[in-house]
């Protein structure tokens, strides 16, 4: 029976879509391959790793029929890209296994059976449906995730906080030393729900999403969520926890205000980070009336000091950073300016885009 057949580029993105959560090694062999799922002349992709399910749905040409098996989803897009793009490729069922053809190649690959594929169990009682533009999802997704912890013992840390109420869906990230927030409103009333995604399906939504205007269709269940967009469902398990209360992280009420231009600052920022120690990534701002000074040094003594004119008329304050956050922030915005609220040398700083309140960025004082 021939299962697929469709020119190789057609495929591969095909495969491409699921393929991002399967680990190459595991402990349970079969979670390697790609379900494969022929009901009539549709087809359905399925990969897992017991924590993320992700499913797509694609027409390719081919016999029409019943058919399930798996095979090794890293091997099979390996050999689907050895070949060229426009060639058509074909995979076909024959004695438990399948054999894949295009040109003059052709593969013979080993299969384990479909009924051993250990799927996500689904919760029952999924929350209501709500839905953004995959544009505005993945905006929000790129406006946080940079502050999301790695690793952390914390493990509700190792993720983004997602809070839908009334219209408004908030994205919050933290490491403990910053805290990034992006908000958009949604079309529809939804009554409130938090939960928190783990890392691994935040960067995995982050490679699948468009910049398309097609809309993400969301689920929150008590132990999971549920995407569904462009024929494809992405099913993940949430971290259990209690994140941070971030209403509490974000200073309100800073009376030493600066709005000058991101590009300028990233720059002088990247400029003066070149002579921070490995370890300690520390910068010092010295902001005056007028002047914004940002200096370094590092363990053989050298030193970096940049001056950028600003437009402030506040109090004088000496405060150090680790660079890396600052850049980190600065680098995931496209706006043309940056408003930086002070309060003293030791209270954190709040990073956020003038006459916008959707993004906030907090960020700790180190001593330097």
């Amino acid at each position: 029976m021939i299962v697929l057949k469709a020119t190789q580029d057609k495929v591969l993105s095909v495969l491409q879509s699921v393929a991002g959560i399967v680990e190459r090694r595991h402990t349970l062999p079969i979670l390697a391959n790609v379900l494969i799922r022929k009901t009539g002349s549709q087809l359905q992709l399925t990969t897992s790793d017991l924590e993320i399910q992700i499913r797509t749905t694609a027409e390719l040409e081919g016999d029409s029929g019943n058919f399930t098996t798996t095979v090794g989803a890293r091997k099979l897009i390996d050999i689907l890209r050895s070949m060229p793009s426009d060639q058509t490729v074909s995979l076909e069922s024959a004695q438990n296994k399948l054999i894949l053809k295009g040109g003059k190649s052709r593969f013979t690959l080993q299969t384990l059976p479909a009924e051993d594929f250990p799927l996500v169990q689904e919760a029952a009682n999924f929350g209501p449906a709500f839905s953004v533009p995959q544009k505005t999802l993945k905006e929000l997704l790129n406006q946080v995730s940079f502050a999301m912890a790695v690793h952390d013992i914390r493990y509700y840390l190792n993720g983004i906080l997602f809070v839908a109420e009334g219209k408004q869906l908030s994205l919050v990230a933290t490491d403990g030393h910053r805290l990034a927030f992006s908000s958009a409103t949604l079309d529809v009333e939804v009554p409130k729900q938090e939960v928190i995604l783990p890392r691994k399906t935040v960067l995995e939504m982050q490679r699948l999403l468009s910049d398309k205007e097609g809309a993400i269709e969301m689920q929150f269940a008590g132990n999971q969520a549920k995407f569904s967009f462009e024929g494809m469902e992405f099913v993940t398990k949430l971290v259990e926890g209690k994140f941070p209360d971030y209403n509490r992280v974000i200073p309100k009420n800073h009376k030493n205000i600066i709005t000058l231009g991101r590009q300028p600052l990233l720059a002088s920022l990247q400029r003066t980070a070149i002579l921070t120690s490995e370890k300690f990534k520390g910068v010092r701002l010295n902001i005056e009336p007028g002047t914004l000074r940002v200096a370094s040094n590092n363990a053989e003594q050298e030193e970096a000091v940049d001056e950028l004119d600003i437009d402030y008329a506040g109090d004088a304050i000496e405060i150090g950073f680790n660079v890396t956050y600052l850049i980190d922030a600065l680098a995931n915005m496209d706006q043309d300016m940056v408003k930086i609220e002070l309060a003293d040398s030791n209270s954190s700083a709040l990073l956020t885009i003038p006459d916008d309140a959707a993004f906030k960025y907090v960020v700790m004082p180190m001593r330097i």
